[in-house]
């Protein structure tokens, strides 16, 4: 009977195991001071559009650029919180948001259609790329690839100020999917950091 239960046991298949969930850690820890946001203009956000399905879905990409550089390949046991692009947007609100008002879509909108106010800026943002890269089996990078257009919102349409693409790498400090987590964390930051450089560079 013993030989028998053990068998049994032996036969069932193991328990499914959960994907680790990942995001870009927990933000500002403090609240920025309320003047520092009227030193630069009003900025409207649009959502984050994609180059492609890839990135449209929760999922932890990576390359094997030493092997096959035009596949994306998914992590099973690693996912995202919410899509990249809405990581990014986030990331980017909060970031930007330490020296301007950000708004979002809607509520440039509303802005559009009332009189007697000064228009934010708008900034579109196209996701290109967000993957972790290996350059080799035990070494990698995070890579973010963006472009972004800046445009002045006029009672006549909008006006195009500048375009900018952004690529940034950073390395991974391990050859997995937290390792890849890290490094694209860091490179979207710095990434950011860029665009806001450029940003305040715009008449």
């Amino acid at each position: 009977m013993s030989a028998l239960v053990l068998l049994t046991a032996c036969a069932l298949p193991d328990k499914p195991t959960r994907s680790l969930m990942y995001d870009f850690g927990p933000g500002a820890l403090s609240s920025a001071p309320a003047t520092r946001q009227a030193l630069l203009p009003a900025l409207a956000v649009d959502d984050i559009t994609t180059a492609g399905g890839a990135l449209d879905n929760m999922a932890v990409l990576y390359r094997l650029g030493y092997a096959d550089n035009q596949r994306l390949r998914p992590y099973s046991q690693a996912r995202w919180s919410m899509p990249p692009a809405q990581l990014v947007r986030q990331r980017l609100s909060e970031q930007l948001g330490q020296q301007r008002t950000v708004l979002n879509p809607r509520e440039g909108a509303a802005l559009n259609r009332s009189r007697n106010v000064t228009l934010p800026l708008r900034l579109r943002i196209e996701l290109e790329e967000f993957s972790q890269l290996f350059t080799a089996a035990d070494a990698s990078v995070g890579l973010i690839r963006l472009r972004a257009t800046l445009l002045e919102l006029t009672p006549g349409g909008e006006k195009l100020l500048g375009q900018r693409r952004i690529v940034v790498q950073r390395p991974a400090p391990s050859a997995d999917a937290a390792g890849g987590v890290r490094a694209l964390t860091a490179a979207t930051d710095a990434a950011i950091a860029e665009l806001d450089q450029w940003l305040q560079q715009q008449p």
